[in-house]
């Protein structure tokens, strides 16, 4: 997505629907437990995946939320460690990527 507006777009888009992910796990967690024992512990054993699925999503609108700063700002595409482009084949397939793939490999 070189494409700077439709990046947005997407974005956008995106941060909406994960947003509304969250909205739903949150709801499930605070859904009291069974009173029947067997049945809390399958209860607490979806709550624990929840909560996982949770985490992740806290991670993923961050990296949304950073990307749309990063369009505002002008430095979409930048690399956020080194400054080089980012590959238009690496944003359309990863729009919210901080970091060019050589960057990225370095991570790992």
């Amino acid at each position: 997505m070189a494409d700077t507006a439709a990046a947005k777009a997407y974005l956008e888009a995106q941060l909406v629907e994960l947003k509304e992910r969250q909205e739903r796990i949150a709801q499930d967690l605070a859904t009291p437990l069974n009173p029947d024992s067997s049945e809390q512990a399958v209860e607490l054993e979806d709550d624990a995946s929840l909560e996982g699925q949770a985490a992740l999503l806290v991670r993923e609108i961050a990296s949304v939320q950073r990307a749309l700063t990063r369009i505002k700002n002008g430095t979409y595409g930048e690399c956020v460690r080194c400054g080089e482009q980012i590959s238009a084949k690496r944003l359309d397939a990863r729009p919210e990527a901080a970091l060019c793939i050589r960057c990225a490999r370095q991570e790992q």
